[in-house]
């Protein structure tokens, strides 16, 4: 591989005048990817932070691209679940990764959608010529989750630090009760419903009537075609071992149908259809790509597997209008469709995150649903049904783990890889993301 230049920042006018199309914009090249494997929460990552999450992820890519003491143009990254000591996680983790301290870097977070989002934001810099390179990433660990005291005890405390003399303090501190004691522990649900995740998944899955049998054999299917994939040596120039992991330790390959069906349900328990083999696991976990564009790949000798071309993020009033807490992707799709010019059919690849089986077979119902697409769409006809033969062929999120931050890395690595082996396509990227929003986009070779 040729040695990568010192800085993205020699721009040859000629070149990038070639290069931008007629608006102006240029072509976003994705490079190349790498993630730790993922872990069940609790288990081999149980005392690794997410700092050391992607810092390992980093280190891995900058080492198979030889991006040793380069200066990029930016990292961009972020997690979920942040401890106090996380305020300034990408810069912390990208300046112990190999690359130059003047590789600038920031922080973003948009729930489950963080990974994916922060490939835009890299991308949308490239495409407009702010830089020549950038990482994108996430990194979640919910082993390693903050927590916190509880307001009357934050309130003691901060009384105490402005007190003046050891009597206020004293009297301060006589304020403290046994109550004041009980930790605030995170809480997996959402601020505005106070319910879970998978309990508004739940409703979904009512809503839509997705059948248990449905829900399990996705489930299924992910493990099966996850196990596959690395048989066949898919993951090989994708990942990093840590920890001693050389894969993900959510897989189960020889789950069976029959098993899956005598798991009770997780958040209805007297009607549900979720189960904690259907629906993803907590789990720990980063990943990141390497974009950039087509004139520094071709400067630096990168082969581009492929283009990331269109994106689109939506949300839903899922607190007022009732709607489906994860079906923002239903909306965002069409949007994307339309400004792409294609049709939901011509697709090579869907990667959709399985948050939960039900939440893509919600998602894949709504759009073959005249009622759906007419009125809450604006449609005059359906979207229509997906090849099902092309979704998520390489595993996902059920049987992968979903660390949440980490979730978009994953998949943008593994579509574009998907695309290179084929030789050309075009795959959809739809993951949705906690708050009623869903990030979306499209890859192409």
């Amino acid at each position: 591989m040729a040695q990568a230049q010192k800085s993205n920042q020699k721009k040859p006018s000629a070149a990038k005048a070639a290069e931008k199309g007629a608006n102006g914009v240029r072509r976003v090249a994705i490079l190349g990817g790498n993630r730790v494997p993922f872990a069940r929460s609790n288990t081999v990552y149980s005392k690794i932070s997410n700092q050391e999450l992607l810092t390992s992820a980093l280190r891995g890519l900058v080492d198979r691209f030889d991006l040793q003491g380069k200066r990029l143009g930016e990292v961009v990254a972020g997690a979920v679940m942040k401890h106090s000591r996380d305020f300034n996680l990408t810069r912390e983790a990208t300046l112990s990764c190999g690359l130059a301290p003047e590789t600038p870097a920031y922080d973003i977070q948009q729930a489950c959608g963080t990974g994916l989002e922060s490939a835009i934001l890299v991308a949308n810099k490239i495409a407009l010529g702010q830089i020549e390179c950038g990482i994108a990433g996430g990194t979640d660990t919910t082993s390693d989750a903050p927590i916190g005291v509880s307001e009357g005890l934050r309130e003691i405390l901060l009384d105490l630090n402005r007190a003046k003399t050891n009597g206020d303090r004293l009297k301060i501190l006589s304020r403290i009760r046994p109550s004041h004691l009980k930790p605030d522990i995170p809480q997996n649900g959402e601020p505005r419903t106070g319910m879970s995740m998978g309990a508004h998944a739940q409703v979904t899955a009512h809503e839509w009537s997705i059948p248990r049998d449905e829900q399990d054999l996705l489930a299924w299917e992910s493990h099966q075609k996850l196990l596959k994939a690395y048989e066949e040596g898919f993951f090989d120039d994708l990942m990093t071992p840590l920890a001693g992991l050389e894969r993900d330790n959510i897989l189960r390959p020889d789950t069976t149908l029959e098993k899956l069906a005598t798991l009770k349900p997780a958040f209805d328990r007297e009607n549900g259809t979720l189960t904690a083999a259907n629906s993803t696991a907590l789990t720990d976990g980063a990943s990141c790509v390497l974009l950039a564009s087509e004139e520094w790949a071709k400067a630096n000798n990168f082969e581009v597997k492929a283009w990331l071309t269109f994106s689109e993020v939506a949300a839903v009033d899922f607190v007022d209008k009732k709607e489906g807490l994860l079906m923002a992707p239903a909306y965002a799709v069409p949007r994307l469709l339309e400004k792409a010019g294609i049709t939901l059919q011509d697709f090579d690849f869907y990667e959709i995150h399985e948050a939960f089986a039900a939440q893509v077979l919600s998602t894949l119902k709504a759009w073959e649903d005249p009622a759906f697409c007419k009125d809450k769409l604006g449609l005059d006809k359906p979207l229509g049904s997906i090849d099902r033969a092309k979704l998520n062929v390489k595993g996902s999120s059920l049987a992968t783990g979903h660390p949440f931050a980490a979730t978009g890395g994953r998949i943008v690595a593994t579509l574009a890889k998907i695309l290179e082996e084929k030789g050309s396509g075009r795959g959809l990227i739809s993951i949705c993301a906690a708050g009623g929003q869903g990030v979306t986009a499209i890859l192409e070779r």
